[in-house]
């Protein structure tokens, strides 16, 4: 233990240890102050929309689908009306590519503004859980007091009643991520009627709920500085002139206690207390550092209150706090835009260009063709998957410009009716007699969709000795 904490003085964050942390490795449960302000007050309103958008988008029905849905067993996705199928998975290599780009651009103009606002471990924990701790237990004064007390009443049931209610928010957020997998028409049910009948449903929810209860309720800040690996690309994506939240030294220093100091930072600590990582930005930008802005609105209230100017600790490059200009445009921003409108592009131009059918044609397994009474023989099978929710009616059509007149199809059906999201199979036959073959050439066949009129074409050859 550091000499520090030996002598009694109070342990103050630094840059050599995780705050969160002790010296003897035990944790260091940070108990948040309250805080408010402008910034405060535009995160709880990106929390709010975010939190209604992931309990609403199961129950909003897009084409006579929910909103979101993923149906693991069927390999289909469901996206605003949108039917994706398994044939369409390498969409997400470009959807996950440019989203990733996007969030570096993001990161390169903003710092990390979306672990502050929109990551779904600050929405929940700041927005909900932190929400009902201090409910339940009072302020943060409050809170460390009951930490200290002996076990009592008192804290034996505002301890209970804050688990309680921390259980019953991760079974609701649980089971609304399983609206996502299951049709809300079949959850209540399924709740209802117990895991008997839905193991792999209920397995996958108990592990979730116990995955974000632990979160949650104990390892919270943890999570960010040491499992999330987006807080280590930081120092990669950011630069001088990258925005982030700060403390303005020039201004600031020397600190000291109100009108003893030369510098406007009184040295009151309301930054640190109100930090949900427990670090002190007057360090400077820090791993821990989530871009909540809490120690900005702490930080103006005690401007205000003291008669200084507001913007000690604020938005700004590391230009702007040394008091140089700041450039917008850089090499990295471009090249990280590019490759996000790239990813992104190639996900909306294949996503909207995508027909409602699959259409394919394979050769028999096997010889390539086959001699019978004198006649040259192709067998192909061509298969059509239905990528709507209704069932469909597709007509077979075969082409051959260029092949010889005496070319004879057999086709087992002109018309196949495919259910929802089902598939079919057509045999197809062609015969030339052996003496009009001289070489492969080129055959076609045409699917055609009896609602829509969509059309593709299944390039194949025609083979023989």
């Amino acid at each position: 233990m550091s000499a520090k904490l030996q002598h009694g003085l109070r342990r103050k964050p630094d840059l050599e240890s995780v705050y969160s942390i002790n010296a003897d490795g035990s944790r260091n449960m940070l108990q948040p102050a309250d805080v408010r302000g402008r910034w405060h007050t535009r995160r709880n309103l990106v929390f709010v929309a975010l939190i209604a958008f992931y309990v609403a988008m199961p129950w909003i029905r897009v084409g006579g689908q929910p909103a979101i849905r993923f149906d693991v067993p069927g390999r289909t996705a469901y996206l605003f009306g949108h039917t994706f199928t398994r044939e369409d998975f390498f969409l997400v290599f470009f959807l996950i590519t440019g989203f990733a780009f996007a969030l570096f651009a993001l990161t390169s103009l903003f710092g990390r503004v979306w672990c502050g606002y929109a990551c779904p471990q600050t929405v929940f924990l700041e927005g909900v859980f932190r929400r009902i701790e201090r409910w339940v237990e009072g302020g943060r004064n409050e809170r460390l007091r009951l930490q200290k007390a002996p076990w009592n009443f008192e804290k034996l049931w505002r301890k209970s009643l804050k688990q309680v209610l921390f259980l019953a928010v991760v079974l609701v957020l649980t089971h609304t991520l399983l609206a996502y997998f299951l049709p809300v028409d079949e959850l209540a049910p399924a709740i209802l009627a117990g895991p008997s009948g839905h193991w792999v449903a209920f397995s996958w929810t108990l592990a979730l709920s116990a995955v974000l209860y632990f979160d949650l309720a104990w390892f919270r800040e943890q999570f960010c500085i040491i499992l999330c690996p987006y807080g280590r690309l930081q120092s990669a994506l950011v630069d001088d002139d990258t925005v982030v939240v700060g403390y303005d030294a020039r201004r600031g220093e020397p600190r000291g206690p109100k009108g003893k100091s030369q510098g406007d930072c009184i040295d009151c600590g309301s930054c640190v207390n109100v930090c949900p990582t427990g670090i002190d930005i007057r360090n400077g930008l820090q791993l821990e550092c989530i871009g909540c802005t809490n120690c900005v609105d702490a930080c103006d209230s005690i401007m205000r209150q003291v008669g200084r100017p507001e913007g000690l600790v604020r938005y700004d490059s590391f230009h702007g706090f040394r008091g140089e200009g700041r450039r917008f445009v850089r090499p990295r921003l471009f090249l990280y835009a590019v490759l996000a409108l790239v990813g992104l592009g190639v996900f909306l131009v294949a996503a909207t260009g995508r027909t409602s059918f699959e259409a394919t044609a394979l050769r028999a397994r096997g010889m390539p063709y086959s001699i019978q009474d004198g006649r040259v023989q192709n067998l192909y099978t061509v298969r059509v998957h239905n990528k709507t929710t209704d069932s469909r009616s597709y007509h077979i059509v075969p082409l051959a410009p260029d092949a010889p007149a005496e070319l004879d199809w057999r086709v087992a059906s002109q018309s196949v009716d495919v259910a929802p999201l089902g598939e079919a199979e057509i045999p197809i036959f062609a015969f030339l007699p052996r003496e009009r073959y001289q070489h492969a050439f080129p055959v076609a066949v045409r699917v055609t969709d009896s609602v829509t009129g969509e059309s593709v074409e299944v390039a194949l050859r025609f083979q023989g000795p």
